[in-house]
């Protein structure tokens, strides 16, 4: 899918418009139609997430919530010991044919 992405100096994003757009173009979608297509998935997958379930998409990977436990830091200005706060943070893990498509992808791109 490289004709989604904006040739740029930054490093090139997929955005929700892209995605938009993308389904705009080949679905047929109307833009209202597709926008709400792609905010009803990502609701969907941030509820899930939220209350505490997996999100697994085959083919592409796993998201989940992990807790951190609290532990010991500085603050950067004064550089007082402190104690930061547990919390709970999203990760994701990609599939096996991800990775794979991404090392194959890799191997042919030259530097």
């Amino acid at each position: 899918m490289p004709d989604l992405f904006v040739e740029s100096l930054e490093t090139p994003s997929l955005t929700k418009a892209m995605l938009i757009e993308r389904l705009n173009e080949s679905l047929g979608l109307n833009a209202r139609e597709a926008k709400d297509m792609v905010d009803a998935v990502f609701e969907l997958m941030s509820d899930a997430l939220i209350s505490g379930n997996e999100v697994k998409l085959p083919g592409f990977g796993n998201f989940q919530i992990r807790t951190k436990a609290p532990r010991p830091g500085r603050n950067p200005k004064t550089g007082e010991a402190v104690t930061i706060a547990p919390r709970r943070v999203a990760t994701f893990r990609a599939s096996n044919a991800l990775k794979e498509q991404i090392g194959r992808t890799s191997a042919q791109t030259p530097e």
